[in-house]
């Protein structure tokens, strides 16, 4: 009885242990979710492997911080009228372009457009002169064709003083980016897109931010009003003495021309 009952001890040990390994085998499951864990925590460690983008919004607001010189800025209008387009950029950005498309035949009109700014920034204007194709001559086939004038006057107020601090004047360094026709008695060409000879520049990249080099390009050219003949929103802006009219070298042939200043109130 006593071997029996040790028999019967040992079998249950035995058998006992064989759940035990089989519940080792079920633990497969856990063993995954320790894998699930794992991948978890990688995905964690992932997380914490971003924390420096909790720096970098540290950094970013540290640029914010580094900017706010720009959130106390004070406000500025620019009022501008073209013969015939023109957009404004102040630091680079576009504040605003003409209302009315540069595919408008005489399209003449001032804007006013208001922006912020720091004590120095940097005017750039890009003008344009109707044109119907790269020939540069206007009113193709009608008895008036001709070539085009353009024209550009601008004058910038700090709206806080009310005082004008900057206007268009020989100051201003200008690029000419097209520029048609070259060959002047192609003006009443029958087929001046085939005789009249143009020159079309690339417009530099970054031309309108502050750090561009302009150094390469030359002083806008001062134009009286008989030589403009401004009309059409021309009067209703109460120009300062010292604003000018400005354009590049050639009223007629320059059609596209590019204009920067730096401003220091």
């Amino acid at each position: 009885m006593f071997t029996t009952n040790l028999l019967r001890t040992a079998l249950g040990l035995l058998f006992a242990g064989s759940l035990g390994l089989a519940g080792c085998g079920g633990d497969s499951t856990p063993a995954a979710n320790t894998d699930v864990d794992s991948s978890i925590t990688t995905t964690a460690a992932e997380a914490s492997t971003t924390e420096p983008v909790t720096d970098t919004s540290t950094e970013v607001a540290g640029d914010d911080e580094a900017a706010e010189p720009l959130v106390g800025a004070s406000s500025f209008q620019i009022e501008v009228w073209a013969d015939n387009w023109m957009a404004v950029y102040v630091d680079g950005e576009l504040i605003g372009e003409d209302s009315v498309p540069i595919t408008t035949e005489r399209s003449f009109n001032s804007e006013t457009f208001t922006f912020e700014a720091a004590s120095t920034f940097t005017v750039a204007i890009e003008a344009k002169d109707f044109k119907e194709t790269d020939s540069g001559i206007e009113y193709i086939g009608e008895g008036n064709q001709q070539m085009g004038d353009g024209g550009i006057i601008a004058q910038i107020t700090d709206l806080s003083s009310g005082e004008v601090v900057a206007v268009t004047d020989a100051s201003w360094t200008t690029l000419v980016a097209h520029r048609a026709p070259l060959n002047k008695e192609c003006e009443r060409s029958a087929d001046p897109d085939t005789e009249c000879e143009f020159e079309i520049l690339e417009v530099p990249s970054g031309w309108a931010d502050p750090d561009f080099d302009d150094s390469g390009w030359i002083s806008a050219t001062e134009w009286s009003a008989g030589d403009v003949r401004p009309k059409d929103g021309y009067d209703q802006i109460d120009w300062n003495s010292a604003a000018q009219l400005v354009w590049g070298t050639d009223l007629e042939v320059d059609n596209t021309v590019l204009l920067r200043t730096t401003v220091e109130t």
